[in-house]
């Protein structure tokens, strides 16, 4: 069962973004991370279809997730990439007992430590642009509550990402999604040039560079390039370094 609190929480923040500006990696990285506090699952992560009509990961909680996801994408073989393909959701799959399905994906799963597999299509009237991956590590049913939060996630994500469709022409959206992968690319520089700076690991390196930008109400995209041309390095490498003077 969900926690009710945080899920309104979440969506409110979600739906905030329909009337502001945003950026699309943060909101993902949000969504991804709000999966794993409110609903019975132990790591999730988004995928969005690009340009050229290729899925690539856009957001992971854990760097375990993230490894699996680019797996997943590389070998075109998994639950998100039969939830893109089919726009329908794929639920409750236990992964050490797939049947040859997943061939590939399914024996990397289990080896990262999940037993059993969610993906629910970010869709919008029939426009799929991507999917929501939960991956639990016990086996078992997830909850049909919380597989309707987190479809109701996915579908407040995906109206923040296509909000402009109406008033702008395809071409628009496209290099929206385009700006999106780069900056998560930009913001996975900035985590590993943090981790060696510091000597930290990736995933204490990214709460750094968000706890940065929270304080100084700045783009997490802002943040990141700013590391990447050495501006705020030396802030980021010292503990405690976040905190707004």
């Amino acid at each position: 069962m969900p926690n009710s609190a945080l899920m309104a929480q979440t969506l409110v923040t979600l739906a905030d973004n329909l009337v502001a500006d945003f950026d699309v990696a943060e909101l993902l990285c949000y969504l991804s991370e709000r999966c794993v506090e409110v609903l019975d699952v132990t790591a999730a992560g988004l995928m969005l279809v690009s340009p050229s009509g290729d899925l690539q990961v856009m957001a992971s909680s854990s760097d375990e997730m993230r490894l699996l996801e680019l797996f997943e994408v590389q070998a075109n073989e998994g639950p998100c990439a039969d939830c893109y393909r089919t726009g329908q959701p794929v639920v409750n799959a236990n992964v050490a007992v797939v049947d040859g399905r997943w061939a590939q994906f399914a024996p990397r799963a289990v080896a990262a430590g999940f037993r059993s597999v969610h993906a629910l299509p970010m869709r919008l009237r029939g426009d799929t642009v991507g999917a929501l991956n939960l991956f639990r590590a016990a086996e078992g049913a997830l909850d049909a509550d919380d597989v309707m939060a987190a479809q109701a996630f996915a579908d407040v994500a995906t109206i923040a990402i296509l909000q402009a469709r109406s008033a702008r022409a395809a071409q628009t959206l496209n290099e929206q999604l385009a700006q999106a992968l780069n900056t998560r690319i930009t913001i996975e520089q900035a985590k590993g040039i943090v981790a060696q700076a510091a000597q930290i690991d990736m995933g204490e390196a990214f709460d750094r560079l968000r706890a940065y930008a929270r304080n100084r109400n700045m783009k997490l995209s802002d943040v990141a390039r700013s590391v990447i041309d050495g501006s705020i390095l030396a802030s980021l490498s010292r503990p405690g370094s976040t905190k707004q003077p």
